[in-house]
């Protein structure tokens, strides 16, 4: 049982990045439980229906209030839970964003993450051609690109939570060859991905705490 939200995390996934990101923007305040994946917690396990980060637990209702039979209200979808948070509370008006917004969303979580991961992890792929692959995400960072023309996020001048969804991801393909990825002409991208990694936010969701431990004091985050 618990009082307060619990979000079990993996510093380096975008998925968790992104839920991180839209907690620490709604100024809520979550118990943050980091987990190595190649030793996951069974408390994790426990809660997680999909055993992948991130997975927020909610505040366990009042034990009269409902069977034992009922599970714990868990948020099992980074998605899910940058929607839950903002609609908590949204000081900045991230969710103030057209529809375009969310189809962008669907985009990344869909065709882009896919090429990505066929390019990253190459190694798995052997019937796949790593070239063709990333061809076809850069397809989705070029119309980022043109999105970006003229201003600093993808709808005006500040993030939305499409720019918040999607920037882990954009940051996680450019990782795989650095170089290269400056080198393509995407200047909009660049400077729009450099302005992210450099802010604050990013620095204060990228802190890394060491792994969760049954014994150990909750470690806060938000607020």
């Amino acid at each position: 049982m618990t009082d307060h939200p619990i979000l079990w995390s993996f510093r380096r996934c975008p998925y968790a990045m992104r839920a991180r990101l839209a907690v620490q923007a709604s100024g809520l305040q979550v118990e943050l439980r980091e987990i190595l994946l190649r030793d996951k917690p069974e408390a994790f396990l426990a809660t997680s229906p999909s055993a992948t980060v991130p997975c927020l637990r909610l505040p366990s209702p009042a034990p009269e209030s409902v069977p034992e039979s009922v599970p714990e209200p868990v948020i099992d979808e980074s998605l899910d839970i940058m929607i839950w948070a903002l609609k908590q509370q949204d000081p900045h008006g991230l969710l103030d964003m057209p529809e375009a917004g969310w189809q962008l969303i669907a985009t990344n979580d869909g065709p882009f993450k896919t090429a990505l991961d066929h390019t990253k992890y190459a190694v798995r792929y052997p019937d796949l051609d790593p070239d063709a692959e990333r061809e076809k995400a850069s397809a989705f960072l070029y119309d980022l690109d043109a999105q970006l023309a003229g201003q600093e996020a993808l709808f005006g001048a500040r993030w939305r939570v499409a720019d918040l969804a999607i920037l882990p991801f954009v940051r996680q393909f450019a990782n795989i060859d650095r170089p290269w990825f400056d080198a393509q002409p995407w200047p909009n991208l660049i400077l729009w991905l450099d302005a992210f990694t450099n802010s604050e936010d990013f620095g204060r969701v990228m802190v890394k705490p060491p792994p969760w431990r049954p014994e150990d004091a909750p470690l806060w985050f938000g607020g």
